[in-house]
């Protein structure tokens, strides 16, 4: 008899496979990023139909295969629902889950990037903060976790002493108090610039999600 295993974490992507079932990307507190199959999952009335979706993270109920994991069971802790509401923001969330699937890997550490990403999809459902400040908080913070952050580029016209205290402090701080500011539209330009410094530099994929939010008025 094959051994179950459980792992908490969120669908990152989804792929329809054969007439019935899918495919997904589940990135997990306990064993990275794995892909799973969910058997029968596109049928109507199956209970892994609505938790096999992006966005949803909860509890997952596997077993080992010779090539690939299967689901058995789900509970959703969390189906990000606000999403469906709200146009612009889920198009920032298909971007962080396609950035959080360019940065992780299989069988590795990837407990905090899990915590980023679930924090900066709650912080996008929060009114009082803006989707572009969410995103250059989460693109940031992204390179720090991967071990991948430079500091402070330079760059001729220097920057407001505002923007170096927020970027240090995005780079610093703990996942759970990141998204606790607001910032003035000037530094907002200047953490644009930075984020795109660095996406340019550490970033070799071209990300679809991103050309989308592209389309979005300044």
């Amino acid at each position: 008899m094959r051994e179950q295993v459980s792992v908490t974490g969120m669908i990152l992507k989804a792929e329809p496979i054969g007439e019935y079932d899918r495919r997904v990307m589940i990135l997990t507190r306990e064993r990275g990023k794995i892909a799973a199959f969910a058997r029968g999952a596109r049928k109507q009335g199956s209970r892994l139909l609505a938790s096999t979706n992006p966005f949803c993270f909860g509890k997952f109920l596997l077993y080992e295969g010779r090539t690939s994991y299967n689901i058995t069971e789900s509970v959703i802790s969390n189906y990000f629902e606000g999403f469906r509401e709200d146009f612009e923001a889920a198009c920032y969330g298909m971007y962080f889950l396609e950035m959080t699937d360019y940065y992780t890997r299989e069988n590795s550490d990837e407990k905090e990037m899990l915590k980023l990403l679930y924090q900066s999809l709650r912080a996008l459902l929060h009114n009082g903060l803006s989707n572009k400040l969410v995103r250059y908080i989460f693109e940031i913070k992204a390179l720090k976790i991967n071990g991948e952050y430079p500091g402070i580029p330079e760059r001729e016209e220097g920057f407001l002493p505002s923007t170096v205290y927020a970027v240090n402090y995005i780079a610093a701080t703990a996942v759970e108090k990141l998204y606790t500011f607001t910032v003035t539209e000037q530094v907002l330009l200047e953490l644009s610039w930075i984020a795109d410094n660095y996406r340019n530099r550490f970033i070799d994929k071209k990300m679809k999600s991103l050309e989308i939010l592209c389309e979005f008025p300044c």
